[in-house]
């Protein structure tokens, strides 16, 4: 499965089965996320067969079951960290699909546990499940593309980014988020001040590069 692939295929999924992720799969994870902590200055985690992940009240309201493996996002504190978690943390959310493996983002249903080693300056902002979904998820509704963008007389790389922006993942599917074409094909993302307003930015703006294409724009 391409990445392509995965963006289409891949939707939030809360129930898991009780298969391990296998040493291939956790490798590819491991790796990817070394990567992007090197990158951004991350502190992103894998956490696997820990039960009390996700055993809180609002984690059963949400009908999260058998949520024992997941990503745990977290960096040292700065304007963009948010941000940053948003965009690296998609990358791995994208690429555990391409593994056969089912994903969802968690921004507060989450157990803050000594699993997770944090630096006095970090914070321990969401957590990705990751693991064998024992569903595919449904695809969520969305907005029409003239929410996101203003798409008249663009080129068909910007339409074509914000179409696959439009396929991200976001909290409470708020899609809150909105690109502007600016001169010398500079892109202009914003997203309006609610909560994890930041992290949807970052997941949203990785799904516009990977549709518009990285070497057809720079974002301003």
């Amino acid at each position: 499965m391409t990445i392509q692939e995965a963006i289409i295929a891949r939707h939030s999924v809360r129930q898991y089965s009780s298969q391990p992720l296998s040493e291939e799969q956790a490798n590819a994870l491991l790796q990817q996320i070394a990567k992007s902590n090197a990158a951004k200055n991350l502190h992103m985690q894998l956490v696997q067969s820990d039960a009390k992940a996700l055993s809180g009240i609002f984690a059963k309201f949400l009908r999260f079951s058998g949520a024992t493996n997941y990503i745990a996002l977290a960096g040292h504190q700065s304007p963009l960290l948010q941000e940053n978690l948003g965009y690296e943390g998609e990358k791995l959310v994208l690429l555990a699909q391409t593994l056969g493996l089912n994903t969802c983002w968690v921004g507060g249903s989450f157990s803050r546990n000594r699993n997770v080693q944090l630096d006095r300056d970090e914070m321990y902002v969401a957590v990705i499940t990751v693991g064998h979904g024992l569903n595919q998820g449904k695809q969520h509704t969305s907005k029409p593309i003239e929410t996101f963008a203003d798409i008249k007389g663009a080129p068909d790389w910007f339409r074509r980014g914000v179409e696959c922006a439009m396929l991200a993942p976001t909290a409470m599917n708020r899609q809150n988020f909105h690109f502007t074409l600016m001169p010398d094909n500079k892109v202009k993302a914003t997203a309006k001040p609610v909560p994890f307003a930041g992290m949807d930015l970052g997941i949203a703006k990785l799904h516009f590069e990977l549709g518009a294409g990285k070497e057809n724009f720079t974002f301003a």
